[in-house]
This record gives structure tokens, sequence and C-alpha cells, in this order.
């Protein structure tokens, strides 16, 4: 345990910032399972309306800071090579 106020103010935060970024991410695997599924399940309309919510999510994801720009740009090239094919 911290000593300082700062510090134990810190491990707050950063407490608070870990259980946002999981929420997140655990969003953003959600929609990259579900999307894959509609493109499994031939199901092209609601595929394109996962994907693009996908986007979004990823995107939002790669501004603050949680997810990799490079992972999010391939999975979402998977996804629309995906759905292509």
């Amino acid at each position: 345990m911290p000593n300082k106020h700062a510090a134990i103010k810190d491990l707050r935060k950063n407490k608070r910032r870990a259980a946002r970024n999981a929420q997140v991410k655990t969003n953003i695997k959600a929609l990259f399972k579900k999307a894959s599924a509609f493109v499994r399940e031939g199901n092209k309309s609601e595929a394109k309306d996962a994907i693009a919510k996908y986007q979004q999510a990823a995107d939002k994801a790669i501004k603050t800071g949680v997810l990799n720009k490079n992972t999010a740009a391939r999975k979402k090239s998977s996804l629309m090579k995906k759905i292509v094919a």
C-alpha cells in the first residue's frame, strides 16, 4: 500500500481506469464475435451492421488508448475480407 497521499490517489485512479478499459475491451470482443457469427451464418445485412458497430467501437477505443491501432486495423480488415468472400 502506498504511503503518500498522491500515490494513494493514483492507485484509486488506476483501478477505475483499469475497470473502464476492461469493460471496453470485453465489449469490443463481443462485437467482433457477433459480427464473425453473422458472417459465418451468411447473414450479410446483419453482418454489415455488426461490422459497422465494431468499427465504430474500435475507433473510439483507439482514440482513448485502450486498443492498439494496428490490432484494430488487422481485425477490421479480417472482418471485411470474410464478408466479401
